[in-house]
Order: structure tokens, then C-alpha cells, then sequence
């Protein structure tokens, strides 16, 4: 896999337009964003996507479309929060599935995998039915990954999601197999539920074969691996991908997948979504910095690896800003599905400003 300096190798200027709309010339005065560069800094031109409850900063031309992501988003959220429910009942033995709901059902979960996965699988006009038992399957393998992070033995995290962490509730011991069986189940719950009408047996090997090697040695583990090793600086890069863009870039590409999306358009999601998940975790890094929150994150954050940490708040909002022109940069490639496009890249901004929230 490539490090993350290969995210950011696309000029952050002056690129063409993915969709051709009508030029205009905007002032808008966002709420405080993250992104505001400092006074007599050149501001960056990107294509802007005006999303529920988002605003550019910057008075500058660009070229706009409307996108209600906010809406687009809970509505998915709802249906995701359905299936989940239905693909995860207690049965016995009862405490493992009840410490499985408790993590997959969690609420204030954004479902960001599996709504990137729905996404990335309309864009190419298949039905979204055919993406949603493989978008709960990423969304256990989420869960999962959480529960074993947040171990005393990993990342000893007492807090997830704003209630106390899995082992906290049910014990190391329950929680370790709980987050076992959630990533048995994701690829089982892919095989039973996909409808076979929708989606050829061919591509269902290949969804389940990008999941495994995500969450592999090669993948999410290979991350946490070298998260907890420490080391040089050099190494963040590495760990951050694996830790947070494998997830991303997964999701993005399974939509593609069982949308029969081609080689070259695969590849075109799978540097988008990485990028979109390395994105999401440089941007939190740095509002975690901005906010001092309570010391026992303060020092979370010194134990592990953080942009802030080893690059300081203002390189890693350069860093940011790089990696978001980037992201937008592959939609490029994909400008011949017209609108279908627009939630792919207004997650782009979002996991940038954060522009709203999402209970």
C-alpha cells in the first residue's frame, strides 16, 4: 500500500471542474470554520458542493451545486438503524449478542461505512437493496474494531460514542468475543441476504475478499499493530491510513463492486476513500487540539499518534487541505455520472468542516 504521501500529489489549484454548472461569485461568511486561512494567506480554489447546513469559506469562484447531504444521510441512517436491528437478535448465549447490539446499535453512530458503501453504489444506478446486508456487514466490522480498540490491552479507551466502552460494560473477556463474532457474522450476513438477483455470486467473492484483507494483517490490524509499537514519527502516515482510510477505502470500493463498477473506476474509489478516511481522522486530530479536552484525552493523544502531535495544528491543517483537493481531485474521473457523484463529494467537504451533525 502507499503511504500517505502519495494522498497528496494532485495540485491544489486551478483543477477543472467535475460538473459544469454556473460559475458564480459568492461571499459567504461561514460559522467559524475549520479551514479559514490565516489573513493574506492565498486561498485554495476547490469545487465546492453546498451541503445541508454547509458553507464555503472564502470569497472566491466556484462552481456550485446543491446537495442535501444532511437529509440524504439520516434518511440512510434510519433504514441502516433497521437492518442492523434485524440482522443482530439475542439468542443464545444472550450476554455475546447482547454486547454485540450494544456496540452495533450504539446510538449517535454515524453508519459512515455503510453510507459511503450505499453511495458509492448508487453512483453507478444500481438500487441501493443490493448494497445494504454488505453496508450492515461494514458496519459489524466498524463495531468490531471499535470494541478491540478501545481494549485495556489496545487503545484502553473507557468512553465510545459518548457511553461507556464494551468492556466497560460486559468485561474484557466478553467483549473480546463479541467483536470475534461481529466479523464472522458481517460476511455471513452478505452471503444470506444479498439478493442474488441484484448481485451475481462473482461479485459477492469479491466484497467479502476486500473486507478481509481490510480488516487483515495487511489492513486495519497491520495499523494497530504499529499504533501500539510507537516508534518514529515517520511511521504515522502508515498508521493512520491503515487505521482509519482501510475502512473508508473499503466501503467505497464494495459499493463499486456489487455495483459492477469497472477496474479503472474501482481503483478511482479505492484513492478516494482512503483519502476520505485519512481526511476524517487529520481533521479530528486537530479539533481535538483546538478544544483541550479533558487530560485523560490529552494524554490518549500522547500515547498514541497524532498529526498534531508530531506535525503541529497549522501543518496538519495544510496536510487537511491537501488531502481534501485530493479526494476531490478522483471524482474527476467519474464526472460522466452526472449528479450521482454529489454524495461522494460533498462527504468530501463534510469530513473537512463538519458543517452539521447527525444524531
Amino acid at each position: 500500500m502507499s503511504s500517505y504521501s502519495s494522498l497528496i500529489t494532485f495540485p491544489l489549484s486551478s483543477s477543472s471542474s467535475m460538473i459544469t454548472s454556473t460559475t458564480t461569485t459568492t461571499t459567504t461568511t461561514t460559522r467559524s470554520s475549520l479551514f479559514n486561512m490565516k489573513k493574506g494567506r492565498k486561498s485554495l480554489n476547490r469545487h465546492t458542493i453546498r451541503c445541508s447546513s454547509s458553507s464555503s469559506s472564502s470569497s472566491t469562484s466556484t462552481s456550485t451545486r446543491h446537495f442535501d447531504l444532511k437529509s440524504y444521510w439520516t434518511n440512510l441512517i434510519k433504514e441502516m438503524n433497521k437492518n442492523l436491528e434485524e440482522a443482530i437478535p439475542v439468542k443464545y448465549p444472550e450476554q455475546i449478542y447482547e454486547a454485540m447490539r450494544y456496540s452495533v446499535l450504539a446510538k449517535g453512530a454515524k453508519r459512515a461505512p455503510p453510507v459511503m458503501c450505499v453511495a458509492a453504489c448508487e453512483l453507478f444506478g444500481a438500487n441501493r437493496l443490493a448494497a445494504f446486508p454488505t453496508a450492515c456487514a461494514l458496519e459489524m466490522v466498524h463495531a468490531a474494531s471499535l470494541i478491540h480498540d478501545d481494549l485495556p490491552c489496545m487503545d484502553d479507551d473507557p468512553v465510545r460514542r459518548g457511553q461507556p466502552s464494551n468492556h466497560t460494560i460486559y468485561g474484557t473477556d466478553i467483549a473480546i468475543l463479541a467483536g470475534d463474532a461481529l466479523f464472522p457474522l458481517g460476511f455471513q450476513h452478505i452471503v444470506s441476504h444479498t439478493p442474488p438477483n441484484m448481485v451475481p455470486e462473482s461479485r459477492l467473492l469479491l466484497v467479502i475478499t476486500e473486507i478481509a484483507r481490510t480488516v487483515g494483517s495487511t489492513g486495519m490490524a497491520a495499523g494497530q499493530f504499529l499504533d501500539l509499537e510507537g516508534g518514529p514519527n515517520q511511521k504515522l502516515d502508515f498508521v493512520q491510513e491503515k487505521k482509519f482510510g482501510e475502512l473508508s477505502e473499503c466501503s467505497a470500493v464494495c459499493g463499486g463492486i456489487l455495483a459492477g463498477a469497472l477496474d479503472h473506476e474501482i481503483e478511482i474509489l479505492r484513492r478516494y476513500g482512503r483519502a476520505v478516511g485519512v481526511l476524517y481522522q487529520v481533521v479530528d486530530d486537530i479539533l481535538e487540539a483546538k478544544i483541550e479536552k479533558r487530560e485523560q484525552e490529552n494524554d490518549k493523544q500522547n500515547k498514541g499518534k497524532s498529526y498534531t502531535a508530531v506535525y503541529g495544528v497549522e501543518k496538519a491543517m495544510e496536510m487537511a487541505e491537501e488531502v481534501r483537493a485530493s479526494a476531490k481531485k478522483e471524482l474527476n474521473g467519474l464526472s460522466k455520472y452526472g449528479d450521482s457523484v454529489l454524495p461522494l463529494y460533498s462527504f468530501v467537504d463534510y469530513a473537512a468542516d463538519r458543517g452539521f451533525k447527525l444524531s
